[in-house]
């Protein structure tokens, strides 16, 4: 299952990643990936306009985009769009941050799940 992960360098700037996190064939059940541990779960709604500039994720935190589309932009410049079902881990908490912002003028949920 592919994941992208921003994250910040030793000079504070922020990147992406793509990474792949393994699933193993459990047979009729699907497929799975090791457990992970996490400290908590948030949802989350933004407005319509949402357009955030730069900042620092609160916490390393996987983000499940549920509906609506997100742009983001590191602090090179380098910028990438994520849809609905995308599934994103945010590490970079310190550095210069990233930009989000809203594809499209409506509400956007989400589900933070804090590491």
């Amino acid at each position: 299952m592919k994941i992208t992960k921003i994250f910040s360098d030793e000079n504070g700037e922020s990147h992406f990643d793509d990474i792949e996190v393994p699933l193993i064939n459990q047979g009729e059940i699907g497929f799975l990936s090791e457990d992970i541990n996490v400290k908590k779960l948030q949802f989350r709604k933004v407005s319509a306009d949402y357009d955030y500039d730069f900042h620092h994720a609160p916490q390393k935190q996987y983000i499940v985009l549920l509906d609506g589309g997100v742009e983001i932009e590191t602090s090179l410049g380098e910028i990438r769009k994520f849809q609905t079902g995308e599934i994103l881990l945010v590490e970079d908490i310190s550095g210069k941050g990233h930009k989000t912002k809203n594809l499209e003028k409506k509400e956007r949920t989400s589900l933070f799940i804090h590491l």
